[in-house]
């Protein structure tokens, strides 16, 4: 069975530094898995999961900790083995006036219900209309079995209209 490794990159962005820990990951036989890394505001910012043979996971480890003397911060934990609980995946899609808040408060209703966000995709753009800042946010969520999504819509709801925000849940197999 192949070791998880679980990456988390930072550091000035620069072109290369995918290609710097895609070479080391290679090099040691690694298969990268899965990753989610983007640009905010000049910095490169990633988590990488690979897996590699267990026998190589310790050279791999120092192959991409020498990435500290090109600048880029890089932190390396161990997966492990988790019993997987039978979760509901659903789809929130969210959109407002930006404003301080809104991620805190619907996370905390999410917490509240034991709601896992899985993945958590937000930006600011420009509002067409008003001149200001337009909220938007993309959730991956996992509901656990016995919670009624009925209950969980409300909750939301009843915050969103708190903040002054647009949010939609949806399962996450319904096709577009």
């Amino acid at each position: 069975m192949n070791t998880s490794l679980i990456l988390t990159l930072l550091g000035p962005d620069r072109p290369g530094l995918v290609s710097a820990v895609a070479a080391r990951a290679t090099a040691a036989g690694a298969n990268w898995m899965e990753s989610r890394m983007a640009q905010l505001a000049g910095q490169f910012a990633g988590v990488v999961r690979l897996e590699v043979d267990p026998e190589a996971a310790s050279h791999l480890e120092a192959m991409l900790l020498a990435l500290e003397a090109e600048g880029l911060h890089v932190t390396i934990e161990r997966g492990r083995d988790v019993a997987a609980p039978v979760l509901h995946r659903v789809q929130l899609d969210l959109v407002g006036h930006d404003h301080p808040g809104i991620v805190q408060e619907i996370s905390a209703v999410l917490a509240g219900h034991g709601v896992s966000i899985d993945v958590l995709e937000t930006g600011c753009e420009p509002a067409a209309m008003s001149g200001g800042l337009l909220f938007r946010a993309h959730a991956e969520l996992g509901v656990p079995a016995e919670i009624a999504l009925a209950t969980l819509q409300d909750d939301l709801e009843a915050i969103a209209n708190a903040l002054m925000v647009d949010l939609e849940l949806h399962d996450a197999e319904r096709p577009e």
